[in-house]
């Protein structure tokens, strides 16, 4: 971001028993805003193994959700101090309308584009962030489980506010992606659980504003390379991850369309097997500051990118104000098991869900459950549903979600 801003054991035998006999799934039954189970064709519904072969228990599938960039410039962080009456900075607000979503979906990731100052600030918006770290526990309140951390402005603060970042997020239970303290640290992928499957998170940036790796840590940051993408997702596979997402950091700013890398690299990730599987099954993007279309390649789903989730009143390159960078899209995606022993986990559901982040009330707006006759919010969800569905999705099966 460069633009200004005007401002399964004995336990899981006795759950699956206790569900046989009760008829439930085991929960609380799906959030509101969450998909119906089993809505598409061979979807199983989450939780809940299915009948394989010979009467064994298949694992269970699942959903997952990813959101775009949380980007707290001066007017966010104040916004923050104000929801927080007094008491520090409190950004589980702006999220509220977003959490139903979030918090419904078996594994949720976000973008967190940002450092994290000290404890008590002083705080910083652009061009050098530094953010509360109230965001993090405002994350997980919200039903993160994981976020990106890769991204240009990953090394505002050095070392020092990689670390800070870090740390805030592991003490409040968000686990992290693309960046690391330490090189062991580096070396391993993040393992998610998600129903019956184990699931890795890889992140990586195109650039850090120029700004050198740490001196000695060269592992500080993941630089998007293709090559290292594909051994690091071959990795993954060998550390036990059935489902393996990649979180990319790209493209050209303010420009909905992906751009020839985007697309050239896109191609060569999803084309990319071992043993006739796929190395990589769904990849996420963000960076642009305006939503970019969605599109499966060589059979896996692609988000070019979904924008800014929560950021200010955006200035463009061309130094106006662009109510685009306040539009996103959150990715869903239902995962069922594999037909077959080894196989590929499938998407059998894709949907989209159109945000847009309210300057004037700091808040997020799922504009895919909004009601009523707002003819503002109705002209922003075909905006972003136009941009979405550019590159032919619908034909793949991808529908607007609530």
């Amino acid at each position: 971001m460069t633009s200004r801003t005007r401002p399964a054991g004995a336990a899981a035998l006795a759950a699956l028993l206790l569900a046989a006999a009760t008829g439930c799934t085991g929960g609380s039954g799906p959030a509101a805003g969450g998909p119906t189970p089993g809505a598409a064709t061979g979807a199983v519904r989450p939780g809940v193994p299915s009948a394989a072969p010979g009467g064994a228990s298949a694992p269970a599938g699942f959903t997952l959700v990813a959101s775009g960039d949380v980007l707290p410039h001066d007017s966010i962080i104040r916004r923050a101090a104000e929801d927080a009456d007094g008491g520090g900075y409190d950004f589980g607000p702006m999220l509220s309308g977003v959490k139903p979503v979030v918090s419904g979906a078996d594994l949720a990731i976000c973008h967190m584009e940002t450092v994290y100052g000290e404890k008590g600030g002083p705080y910083t918006g652009y061009p050098a962030f530094k953010s509360p770290p109230e965001i993090a526990a405002a994350l997980k309140a919200t039903g993160y489980d994981s976020c990106s951390t890769a991204s240009n402005h990953t090394l505002d603060d050095g070392a020092a506010g990689l670390r800070r970042t870090l740390d805030a997020l592991d003490r409040a239970g968000v686990r992290h992606a693309g960046s690391a303290r330490t090189a062991e640290e580096a070396a391993r992928p993040t393992l998610l659980k998600a129903g019956g499957a184990t699931v890795a998170q890889l992140a990586y940036t195109y650039d850090t504003n120029g700004y050198p790796l740490p001196e000695g840590q060269p592992w500080a940051v993941k630089l998007l390379d293709e090559k290292q993408v594909i051994a690091d997702a071959r990795a993954a596979r060998a550390a036990g991850a059935d489902v393996v997402v990649v979180s990319v950091h790209w493209g050209t700013e303010w420009q909905t369309e992906p751009d020839r890398r985007q697309l050239s690299l896109g191609r060569a990730l999803t084309a990319s097997q071992s043993g006739g599987r796929p190395d990589i099954d769904l990849i996420i993007g963000t960076h642009a500051h305006v939503p970019q279309p969605y599109e499966k390649v060589n059979g896996t789903w692609i988000i070019y990118g979904m924008g800014d989730q929560i950021a200010g009143d955006m200035i463009n390159h061309e130094g106006a104000h662009d109510p685009r960078g306040n539009q996103s899209s959150i990715g869903r995606f239902t995962f069922t098991p594999p037909r077959t022993p080894g196989g590929r986990w499938e998407v059998t559901k894709a949907e989209f869900l159109p945000q847009w982040f309210d300057t004037a009330s700091g808040r997020v707006v799922n504009l895919g459950a909004a009601e009523g006759g707002d003819a503002h919010q109705e002209e922003i969800r075909d905006t972003i549903r136009q941009v979405v569905l550019g590159r032919g999705a619908a034909r793949d099966g991808l529908v607007m979600g609530r």
